[in-house]
């Protein structure tokens, strides 16, 4: 089955399948999340479904590619997402800021992408314990979908490194304030080799996505071929990743202003030197995707990202942003005009 090619064609598609499949999924675990006994857990699980459910309407988009198998990639990556948002609320508003605790609750990032692997007791060094199965559940989800694709012995190495990025991302970011710059300056002096030249933290930001396993996932159900691993891999980490966590950083500013996180677009000298970053990450990006299989549709999602990430209401709330945005939306071209109205609209019904 062709995934489509076309922005018209792909928001009816995205309207019409992978939006019901993902809410679907979705009400399944707030369910689940309802009955964690732990009063502490069952408020973030509740509420990291409730704030971040466009992150698994927009991942399930990859469940496109996967033709007959759409519905179990999208199943996998509603849970797989759904793992990510849960643990990054549990450090973000954390009873605990130990390295240890953050490393031993993302090792479900990595169980889940490692069937036959029993899953461990995740929250040993917290104080909040029983979510009633909760985690574990997401885990052997994942395991159960990804064990039956064809493809899915040639992907999981490089599955495996984007979730250790992005894990060792989440421990770095999530400890003591005093201390995240220089673990992720150190963490960047060990990896900066693996990428091309930029700073620590564009290379936290390309770090931070889980769009590549998504991809990984939905190629995986035809029988990826080795040689097929690093292109794939190659044409989303770093830059659309990246490009991807930018948007995401840029659109948090006022709330990360707020609360003291840690925001990786503070970390440009100006807003001129991010807007020519970010339109660099942009064109590369775009550079990246010619090389991938189904590339039009590749580019229709990046066009896409920035669309969803600047309909969103923190920017059309804060005319700076709402300023800088519509430079993102220039460069964009007409498909991310098209997308961004579509965002726009679906975001005021």
């Amino acid at each position: 089955m062709k995934a489509p090619t076309k922005p018209w064609t792909l928001l009816y598609k995205i309207q019409q399948e992978v939006i019901p499949d993902a809410h679907h999924y979705l009400n399944e675990w707030r369910e689940k999340a309802n009955e964690i006994p732990n009063e502490e857990l069952r408020k973030q699980a509740l509420s990291s479904i409730k704030e971040k459910a466009f992150h698994c309407e927009g991942g399930a988009v990859y469940g496109l590619l996967a033709g007959k198998e759409r519905r179990n990639i999208i199943r996998f990556i509603v849970a797989y997402q759904t793992i990510s948002d849960y643990l990054d609320n549990l450090c973000d508003r954390s009873t605990s800021l130990e390295e240890r605790d953050f490393r031993m609750l993302h090792r479900s990032m990595h169980h889940a992408l490692t069937p036959g692997i029993e899953p461990e007791n995740y929250y040993q060094y917290r104080n909040d314990q029983d979510d009633g199965g909760y985690l574990a559940s997401l885990v052997l989800t994942c395991q159960n979908v990804l064990k039956n694709l064809s493809g899915f012995q040639n992907a999981q190495d490089a599955m495996h490194q984007l979730a250790g990025y992005y894990c060792d991302l989440q421990v770095f970011k999530h400890v003591e304030k005093n201390k995240r710059v220089e673990l992720l300056e150190n963490w960047f002096e060990r990896h900066k080799h693996e990428v091309p030249a930029m700073t620590w933290y564009e290379f936290s930001a390309c770090a931070g996505s889980t769009l590549g396993i998504f991809c990984f996932a939905a190629y995986a159900s035809y029988g990826l071929k080795a040689e097929e691993v690093n292109i794939l891999k190659n044409g989303y980490f770093p830059w659309i990743q990246g490009l991807h966590i930018m948007l995401d950083y840029f659109i948090d500013q006022e709330e990360d202003r707020e609360e003291d996180d840690l925001n990786f677009v503070f970390y440009y000298e100006s807003e001129e030197k991010m807007v020519q970053r970010i339109r660099y990450f942009k064109e590369k990006a775009e550079e990246s995707i010619r090389s991938l299989p189904d590339w039009k549709f590749h580019q229709l999602i990046n066009k896409g990202l920035i669309a969803i990430y600047l309909a969103d209401k923190k920017v059309q709330e804060d005319k700076e942003l709402k300023r800088t945005a519509k430079r993102f939306i220039r460069f964009g071209g007409l498909p991310t005009l098209f997308f961004y109205l579509n965002s726009w609209v679906y975001r005021q019904a």
